[in-house]
C-alpha cells in the first residue's frame, strides 16, 4: 500500500458509490495493465455490499450518472456532487443541462453558478462561462471564489495580467481558498523563484482572517529547523479559521508535524479540534501513526474504531493495514515468556467448526450412528523457511493459519462423506498469554495417539489424522499420516504440493487421498453428502480455509479466562460476507458466515451493527433453498438480537 511509503499528509479522494450494483469491468488479475485503477476508462465504485469494482466509463454514464442526474435533480448538494465528480471523469457535455438548472436552483447560488462557468470552461465556451459569473455578480455581488473562477476564464483568453488583478481582488475577499492561494504563489514563483512564492503566501497571510497562507509559512519555518515560529504560524491559523476547523487545514497541520517528527505538536494541535466525521482518513492517518510512534497504543486503536464507524467501503483497505500495524506493535512491546512459565493445552473442536453442536443448523444434517468411528484430527506444525524467536508471540501467518485450517477442513469431509464422526485438536497456549501454538516439528505417532485418546477420554478417537505443512521451498507440501491410536499403527501416508498463494489448490487431491485411506485401512465407505449445496466450489477453497481458521480465532476469543486475543474482526466479518457472495448457494459458507456473527458478538458485539443491512440485503437477494434458508434465517437473528 503506498500510504506506508509516506505516513503522514496523504490526502483520499471522497467515495464514489454507485446507487446500482454493477457488474466489474475487469479485475486486477484480468486486467492487461494487471491493477484497474490505472486504466484510464475505469471508474472504480462500491456496490450496495461494499465490493470495490471498475466499471467502464462509458457503462457508469449510462447506468449511473444519467440515472442519478435525473433522480437528484430537485437535490442540490447531491447533484453539485455529481457535477463535480463529472467534470473529474470527463463528462462535461453530459451535465450541462443539471448545471443550468442548478444555476437557477440552488439555495447556495454561488456554488450554482460556480460550477455551470466550470462545466463551460470544460467545454471551452469561454463567453458562457463569464456570462454565468456575471449574472451572479449582477445579482449577489462579487465574492473569492467567484472572481477566482472569473481569473480562469481571463488565463483561458490568454489575458494573464487581467487574470492576476482579478485573481488578487478574489483573494482580498476570501484569502483561503485552497486553489486561488495555490494558483497566485505558482504565478510569482515561475515568474521569480522561491522566495517570491513565499512573498506571495505572506501578502495573502496579512489579509484578515487569512489562515492557509500561514500553513505554507509554517512549512517552509519547518524545513529551515524552527519549530517555534512554526507553532507560532499554527497557533494564528487555527485561531483565525472558521469553525469547525477545515479538514485540510488540519490534514496540513498534521501531516506537515508529523513529516518532521513533531509528534507531540502534532497531536496537542490537532486532537482537540478533530471530528472523525468531517475530517475523517485523512487526519485520522496522521493522528494513528502520531500515536503509534509515541507508543499510546490504545489511543491509536479508539481512533480506528471511530473511524471504522463510519463504515466507508473506500478506508476498508487502509483500516485494515492500521489493524495489523497496532496489533503487530502490541505483540512486539510484550516480553517473551521463559519455557517454565509456559503452560498449554490441547481444545477439541466436534464435528464442523461451524456446526456446534448446540446450533439449531444441526437439524439440517443426519445423525450419525451411536457406535460411529471417530477421527482425529491434529495438525498445528510447520517447517518454516525463517527461524522465528522462540516462544515470541506473533500474529497470525500464512503457515500458521493453514497448518489450523487444514485439518478444520479434513474433518467437515469426513463428517459429511464417510458415516465417521470428526473432531478436531488445537494446540493451545494457557499461560502466561493464551494463544494458538505453531510447533517447528510434526507431532510424532505416540504422542500424538495419546492425545487423540485422552482429549475426550469417554470418547477416544479411534484414529488421529497428523497433517504438517512444510514451508522452506515454494510450493509448500502438505503432508498426512494416518495412525491407529490404539497401539500408535501409522497405517498410511498423503502428501500434495500446495502453492503458498494459493492453498486450496491441493484440498481436491488430498481430500480423495485421506478418504481413500480410510476406506482402505479403516473399513470407512465414502458416500456424497446428503445436503446440497454444500461444498464451496475450487476458485473459493482458499478463502474458505482463511474463513475456517478465522471462525477458530473468534471462537477460541470467546472462551472466558482462556480467550486468546482477536485482531482485524472488521476483516474477517467483511471476508466471510464476500465468500457467500463468490458462494451464494453453499449452505457450509452461509453457516459460516451465521456462526462467526454468533461468535463475534460474544467478542465485539459493538460492531455487529456495521452489518446488519448487507447480512439482510445478502439474505433478501441471494436466499439459500429450503429448509436451510430459515434455519440461516433464525442464527443471524439470534446474531443481531439485542
Amino acid at each position: 500500500m503506498n500510504f506506508f511509503r509516506k505516513w503522514f499528509g496523504k490526502k483520499t479522494p471522497p467515495p464514489l458509490v454507485s446507487t446500482t450494483t454493477p457488474s466489474p469491468a475487469a479485475t486486477p488479475a484480468s486486467h492487461p495493465l494487471g491493477d484497474p485503477s490505472l486504466d484510464p476508462n475505469l471508474i472504480r465504485v462500491h456496490d450496495a455490499y461494499g465490493r470495490e469494482v471498475f466499471i467502464t466509463k462509458q457503462q457508469w454514464r449510462g447506468d449511473v450518472l444519467l440515472v442519478n442526474l435525473e433522480k437528484n435533480r430537485d437535490r442540490p448538494d447531491d447533484l453539485a456532487q455529481l457535477i463535480i465528480q463529472s467534470l473529474n471523469d470527463g463528462f462535461a457535455p453530459d451535465v450541462l443541462s443539471s448545471a443550468v438548472h442548478l444555476a437557477h436552483t440552488d439555495p447556495n447560488p454561488e456554488r450554482g453558478h460556480i460550477l455551470l462557468a466550470a462545466v463551460h470552461l470544460k467545454l471551452d465556451r469561454l463567453d458562457d462561462a463569464e456570462d454565468a459569473l456575471n449574472r451572479f455578480f449582477k445579482r449577489y455581488g462579487e465574492t473569492g471564489a467567484t472572481l477566482t473562477n472569473l481569473a480562469k476564464v481571463h488565463s483561458a483568453r490568454g489575458d494573464h495580467a487581467l487574470a492576476l488583478d482579478t485573481l488578487w481582488r478574489g483573494l482580498t475577499l476570501d484569502p483561503n481558498q485552497e486553489n486561488g492561494l495555490g494558483w497566485y504563489e505558482v504565478i510569482h514563483r515561475e515568474k521569480s523563484g522561491p522566495a517570491a512564492g513565499l512573498d506571495a503566501y505572506r501578502r495573502v497571510a496579512a489579509l484578515p482572517r487569512a489562515w492557509r497562507a500561514r500553513l505554507w509559512l509554517a512549512r517552509d519555518r519547518l524545513e529551515q529547523r524552527n519549530l517555534p515560529a512554526a507553532l507560532t504560524l499554527y497557533t494564528e491559523a487555527l485561531a483565525a479559521a472558521p469553525r469547525p476547523i477545515p479538514a485540510d487545514l488540519l490534514q496540513q497541520l498534521s501531516g506537515d508535524l508529523g513529516n518532521h517528527a513533531h509528534l507531540v505538536e502534532l497531536v496537542r494541535l490537532t486532537l482537540p479540534h478533530f471530528d472523525v466525521g468531517l475530517h475523517g482518513l485523512p487526519v485520522g492517518n496522521n493522528l494513528i501513526k502520531a500515536h503509534l510512534d509515541l507508543g499510546q497504543l490504545d489511543a491509536a486503536r479508539a481512533l480506528l474504531d471511530r473511524l471504522y464507524a463510519q463504515q466507508r467501503p473506500d478506508w476498508k483497505q487502509t483500516l485494515s493495514a492500521w489493524d495489523t500495524v497496532i496489533a503487530t506493535a502490541r505483540l512486539e512491546i510484550a516480553d517473551a515468556p521463559k519455557p517454565a512459565e509456559i503452560e498449554t493445552t490441547l481444545l477439541s473442536v466436534e464435528g464442523p467448526v461451524w456446526l456446534p453442536p448446540e446450533s439449531p443448523a444441526a437439524e439440517l444434517f443426519p445423525v450419525k450412528a451411536d457406535d460411529a468411528p471417530m477421527i482425529a484430527f491434529l495438525g498445528g506444525s510447520a517447517e518454516l523457511d525463517t527461524t522465528a524467536a522462540p516462544n515470541r508471540p506473533h500474529l497470525a501467518n500464512g503457515p500458521g493459519r493453514l497448518s489450523r485450517a487444514l485439518p478444520l477442513y479434513l474433518a467437515e469431509h469426513i463428517e459429511f462423506n464417510t458415516p465417521a464422526l470428526a473432531r478436531t485438536l488445537v494446540s493451545w497456549v494457557v499461560k502466561p498469554a493464551p494463544g494458538f501454538i505453531l510447533g517447528g516439528m510434526p507431532w510424532d505417532d505416540a504422542t500424538a495417539s495419546r492425545h487423540a485418546r485422552q482429549v475426550v477420554p469417554d470418547d477416544a478417537s479411534d484414529y488421529v489424522v497428523v497433517s504438517h505443512l512444510r514451508c522452506r521451498a515454494e510450493p509448500w507440501t502438505i503432508e498426512l499420516r494416518l495412525i491407529r491410536t490404539i497401539d500408535a499403527s501409522c497405517l498410511g501416508t498423503a502428501s500434495a504440493p500446495c502453492p503458498a498463494a494459493d492453498p486450496g489448490q491441493a484440498l481436491p487431491a488430498l481430500t480423495r487421498d485421506l478418504l481413500a485411506l480410510l476406506a482402505t485401512h479403516a473399513d470407512l465407505p465414502t458416500s456424497a453428502p446428503q445436503v446440497s449445496g454444500l461444498i464451496p466450489q475450487a476458485a473459493s477453497l482458499s478463502a474458505y480455509l482463511l474463513r475456517l481458521e478465522q471462525l477458530l480465532a473468534v471462537r477460541t476469543a470467546g472462551m472466558g479466562k482462556l480467550s486468546g486475543t482477536l485482531n482485524g474482526e472488521r476483516e474477517i466479518l467483511d471476508g466471510n460476507l464476500q465468500l457467500c457472495l463468490a458462494e451464494p448457494a453453499s449452505v457450509c459458507v452461509r453457516l459460516l458466515f451465521a456462526h462467526t456473527l454468533r461468535a463475534m458478538k460474544k467478542v465485539r458485539p459493538d460492531i455487529l451493527p456495521q452489518f446488519q443491512a448487507r447480512v439482510e440485503l445478502l439474505q433478501k437477494e441471494k436466499p439459500l433453498s429450503e429448509p436451510a434458508h430459515s434455519v440461516t434465517a433464525r442464527l443471524l437473528a439470534e446474531a443481531f438480537a439485542p
